[in-house]
């Protein structure tokens, strides 16, 4: 029986799919043994998570949602080694591969959150993160299936909270619907505004935007759309 199927199960539907995929390579093995329990998010289930323990002198607090193999967030936290980035992705080959990049980048901001990032963001405080990162998102583009999407009224509201004043939201989709349906309920979103003009050309892509190989695939039915948002002071 499957989470549509059960009527008793209170816990939220995954906004993702499988966990893992092909035999992890033994030098990223080694590194899921190492180096993930030394860069890990303490489980954000035990209670309220307050990002300064795990780096006391960041500047600023980043979260990205679904890091897919960590080219991305390895790339934003070597720009600001004093921004402590927080990555969330539960499918382990993407954990494993960031654990490559990480180690590579000598990067020493980066934390990790192998898990549902739902946990992570309840786990939060009120306006402590400065940056929430979130590029291609699964898109469940069946409509029957579109309740499993990642952005929801519930999580754009739990972003909201999370975010300091002035603080960001970046969210990037190469589905069209995923886009407007993300816009749609990111504008009613309290607290929240968007960022440049309504009429702004949703497909050029902010000057700090890096490319990953998963993008360059072009799997979806449109070039890359950027919503960017901010929270009201």
């Amino acid at each position: 029986m499957n989470d549509d199927e059960n009527p008793h199960l209170d816990r939220p539907l995954r906004s993702f799919g499988r966990i893992k995929a092909r035999p992890i390579k033994p030098r990223q093995a080694a590194l899921m043994d190492s180096l993930l329990p030394m860069i890990a998010v303490p489980d954000p289930k035990a209670g309220p998570l307050d990002p300064k323990t795990m780096m006391p002198e960041a500047a600023e607090v980043w979260l990205e949602i679904g890091f897919g193999g960590g080219e991305h967030m390895a790339a934003q936290a070597a720009t600001r080694p004093d921004a402590l980035v927080i990555g969330c992705e539960p499918f382990l080959n993407g954990v494993a591969s960031a654990l490559r990049h990480v180690e590579e980048g000598g990067l020493k901001n980066v934390r990790i959150h192998a898990d549902d990032a739902r946990d992570l963001v309840d786990a939060l405080p009120d306006a402590s993160v400065d940056r929430v990162l979130i590029l291609f998102p699964d898109p469940w583009h069946k409509a029957r299936h579109n309740k499993r999407r990642l952005l929801q009224d519930e999580t754009a509201q739990a972003f909201a909270r999370i975010l300091k004043p002035g603080g960001t939201l970046r969210f990037v989709t190469d589905w069209r619907d995923y886009a407007e349906w993300t816009l749609e309920r990111l504008e009613r979103t309290p607290g929240l505004e968007r960022i440049g003009a309504a009429d702004q050309d949703w497909f050029v892509p902010p000057a700090d935007h890096v490319v990953t190989r998963y993008e360059e695939k072009k799997l979806g039915d449109t070039a890359p759309i950027f919503l960017e948002y901010r929270r009201k002071s």
